[in-house]
């Protein structure tokens, strides 16, 4: 196998760890980047981040009663995820307050509860693989629970697509005309917290939203239709996935951040040449200004 062969075929060929730090890498892609540009067309990003945190104290407490065992820490992730979803939008329809100030107060006493309660029982070292996750360390639990995770959500999206679609662009219009407006919304919110539940078992909570939103807003600079985008930004995960961990194999670097760092790359180069970026939408104007 010649040079090029060695550097991107080999580490997944030679090491089991590394085909199913791709496996589970690549199937977060397909499930999670289609949430992501549902989030962004919803303005919700930064929801997206916020639920990411708000997981953290379930999984501490699964990590707390039963260690680093996949099941305690999920179910207990996707309670917390649930709760806080429960709670900031309730906080919001009953008081003053938005919704995004409510689910900013709610991740982050999420996030300082989750990690004291890591730094109570476990060492820096288990704090660590619950922020920022270990995809090199993907068993087979992980990778089922991956799949499940994938096959429902693309199943999900299939199914309300339209509605989903139809919410991004005009919700009140949606809840006018159908009584899925409501569900709709609530249905997302589940596949937005499943989703980064099974990102958490690779990326950590900290990083687990990057994987979905990065490729979504880089999609947003190639083209404007909805499904296309959701094809880009699958794509742009499964690119990032596979230059992440070559990059982290090689580099010897932490392989969840270098995931996310091909990501923010990929992000940079569409933000400059999209087809809907700064050199083809503003460059010219300028020009035209100038002329």
């Amino acid at each position: 196998m010649g040079g090029i062969g060695d550097f991107l075929i080999a580490p997944f060929l030679e090491f089991v760890f590394m085909q199913r730090a791709l496996l589970g890498a690549l199937m977060l892609s397909f499930s999670a980047a289609p949430v992501g540009v549902f989030l962004m067309l919803r303005r919700m990003s930064l929801t997206g981040d916020a639920m990411a945190h708000a997981i953290l104290p379930g999984a501490a407490a699964g990590f707390l009663l039963f260690g680093l065992e996949l099941v305690p820490m999920t179910l207990g992730g996707l309670v917390a995820g649930v709760v806080v979803a429960l709670g900031a939008g309730a906080v919001s329809r009953l008081t003053v307050q938005k919704e995004d100030a409510s689910m900013a107060a709610f991740y982050l006493i999420s996030l300082a509860v989750g990690v004291v309660m890591v730094s109570m029982r476990g060492s820096s070292i288990d704090l660590m693989h619950v922020l920022f996750g270990t995809v090199l360390a993907l068993n087979h639990d992980a990778l089922t629970l991956i799949a499940l995770v994938t096959g429902t959500t693309l199943i999900t999206l299939a199914i309300f697509r339209r509605a989903l679609i139809a919410e991004c662009l005009d919700p009140l219009f949606l809840r006018s005309v159908s009584k899925l407006g409501s569900p709709v919304h609530f249905v997302f919110l589940g596949l937005v917290v499943i989703n980064l539940v099974a990102g958490f078992q690779a990326l950590g909570t900290l990083l687990s939203v990057g994987l979905m939103i990065l490729p979504a807003a880089a999609a947003r600079f190639w083209t404007q239709r909805v499904e296309t985008m959701c094809v880009l930004a699958i794509g742009f995960g499964v690119v990032s996935s596979v230059s992440g961990l070559l990059l982290s194999y090689h580099a010897a670097l932490p392989s969840g951040p270098a995931i996310i760092l091909s990501a923010g790359l990929l992000y940079a180069v569409s933000v400059i040449a999209g087809t809907r970026g700064v050199l083809l939408t503003r460059l010219p104007r300028t020009s035209h200004r100038t002329a």
